[in-house]
């Protein structure tokens, strides 16, 4: 397997890294933190978790660092999550360090909402451009049932502080999970009629080794199904063509409707083929496929070499080591999940990937 480094971008800046399989890889997805607010029963038991001790994860300065480095070789985008990456008590410094990079060009989040009352202004002077906020029912009791210590309304407060902060365009994220919340299908659905959002249905699945991994395969709709659901009581989707090949949602609208309907497919229809993601976890590993085990580190590197805020040569020596890494990880990314051969990531659960 081979990689090469094309040079061709219009300002002068690499184009990016591409994998063995021909697939521009530009952008980074990072996780802050593997602790969470919430217990989705798909994600996270309640008891008996083990976390990543503090010392153990990225400083902002050690992911400034990173996103230097994947900026020098062509990463355009990064994409903060978590667990809740809300809890970093370091979150803006964190985003305006990453938006102060030059080449990096959006700057966006994945949370569950609860925090952005408090947050989403700061987190939109620091340079966030958008968020994508979880919300799996429109019912505060079905709600609690399947995201566990999770209230409506805070997560309802969230997505309107995010409005209101300008943190655009919004999407809303649902998992669909069997006998939990398929009554809530409809009604996301039809929010998209009112309001100017995206709201993306993405299926279950299995991640982990524990009870989570198969209430997501026990508990599996598919989007086809969702679909079929959504058409009977709001009206044909008209698919819509995605300004970004590499979008993992097939996005629609609904008649009369301000915004759009989403659906990410990884289990029915899977969009391996047009991957530009490389992952951090927030101990420091590039994880080079959501579905899959593999990863290399990165934190002894940083650790070594330092994350050079002294001289200028430590700065370039320090991005220099960690585009080395990161070039390396792109190199070994996989084709794609096996899902369909029964194989899936076992050393981790999502909260300690971030999707």
């Amino acid at each position: 397997m081979t990689i090469t480094l094309h040079d061709g971008a219009r300002d002068g800046t690499p184009d990016g890294l591409h994998d063995g399989f021909g697939r521009r890889i530009d952008y980074l997805r990072i996780s802050l933190t593997d602790r969470c607010n919430l217990r989705c029963r798909y994600c996270m038991p309640t008891h008996g978790l083990a976390f990543a001790p503090d010392d153990a994860l990225l400083s902002a300065a050690e992911i400034e660092t990173v996103v230097r480095a994947a900026a020098s070789v062509g990463f355009r985008k990064v994409r903060l999550t978590g667990g809740e990456p809300t809890l970093r008590r370091d979150v803006v410094d964190i985003v305006g360090r990453i938006a102060a990079v030059p080449g990096i060009r959006d700057v966006s989040m994945t949370t569950n909402g609860i925090r952005l009352v408090a947050l989403a202004g700061e987190l939109k002077a620091a340079g966030l451009t958008r968020v994508n906020i979880h919300v799996d029912s429109v019912d505060p009791s079905r709600l609690a049932d399947l995201m566990r210590w999770g209230k409506a309304d805070d997560l309802w407060a969230g997505v309107a502080a995010a409005e209101a902060a300008g943190l655009l365009p919004i999407k809303l994220n649902c998992v669909v999970a069997r006998g939990y919340n398929e009554a809530d299908i409809v009604p996301l659905a039809r929010l998209t009629i009112e309001h100017d959002w995206t709201v993306r249905f993405i299926e279950l699945m299995p991640l982990g080794s524990g009870a989570e991994a198969q209430f997501s395969i026990d508990r599996y709709v598919s989007n086809a199904d969702i679909a079929v659901r959504i058409e009977a009581a709001l009206g044909p989707l008209t698919p819509l063509a995605n300004a970004d090949a590499s979008d993992e949602a097939r996005n629609f609208t609904l008649p009369g409707a301000c915004g759009r309907v989403g659906f990410i497919s990884p289990v029915s229809e899977p969009y391996c083929g047009n991957c530009n993601r490389m992952r951090l976890t927030a101990d420091g590993k590039f994880h080079l496929c959501l579905l899959h085990d593999d990863e290399i580190d990165v934190r002894a590197v940083l650790r070594e070499v330092g994350t050079g805020d002294g001289a200028v040569g430590e700065v370039g020596d320090a991005v220099e080591r960690v585009a080395a890494v990161l070039a390396r990880a792109v190199a070994m990314k996989p084709i794609g999940h096996a899902l369909a051969a029964g194989v899936h990531t076992e050393g981790r659960r999502m909260h300690a990937i971030g999707g």
